[in-house]
């Protein structure tokens, strides 16, 4: 396959994806972000980062935001809330820190492509993307998608997040410049 006969299925795979998120989840995934006094943001390997570059947009945005496992991460408590992208909802680090957050009576926010998983009991909200990922359903996820492993997961978790930077910059009244000039200007 060429370079061109590529694009269309794989954007067909991420359109898919992000339509089967159901919007009632998404406004109160981005209602319980709205309310908290900080954010914190967790997950692992590729969904990992997409969660670390969201909390840099939601840094830009001007909220208070805190990626877990950073050596500057303040310890969570009451009116905060824990953001969560994880595939399969089953990476023992994360299910760890939903636990804790949900000790603290801290809400959690999964992002995740599986119907249920050890999370699933502390998500105060669940947003599924329904993507395939072989942490799941090996032989479904190769079967179903053009791209390798998680990836539709992953991807369309970074087009979901930005979705929610687009729809908190309209509730906070915040436009993109004045995120830019909260950029990192050490470079």
């Amino acid at each position: 396959m060429s370079f061109e006969s590529y694009i269309d299925p794989v954007l067909d795979e991420l359109r898919r994806a992000l339509r089967s998120v159901d919007p009632g989840d998404f406004d109160r995934a981005r209602e319980l972000m709205l309310g908290a006094e900080r954010i914190f943001v967790a997950g692992r390997g590729r969904a990992g980062l997409q969660m670390q570059a969201f909390a840099m947009r939601l840094m830009h945005l001007g909220l208070a935001v805190h990626v877990v496992g950073d050596v500057t991460t303040p310890g969570i408590a009451s009116g905060d809330i824990l953001v969560v992208g994880s595939g399969s909802g089953r990476t023992s680090s994360l299910v760890q820190f939903a636990r804790l957050a949900h000790e603290r009576q801290v809400p959690v926010v999964l992002i995740t492509a599986a119907l249920a998983s050890p999370i699933h009991p502390y998500a105060a909200c669940i947003v599924r993307i329904d993507a395939p990922t072989p942490k799941i359903d090996e032989a479904q996820a190769y079967q179903s998608s053009i791209l390798p492993m998680g990836t539709v997961f992953e991807q369309a978790l970074g087009l979901l997040s930005d979705l929610l930077v687009l729809a908190l910059m309209r509730d906070l009244d915040v436009d993109g410049a004045q995120m830019f000039r909260r950029h990192a200007n050490l470079e």
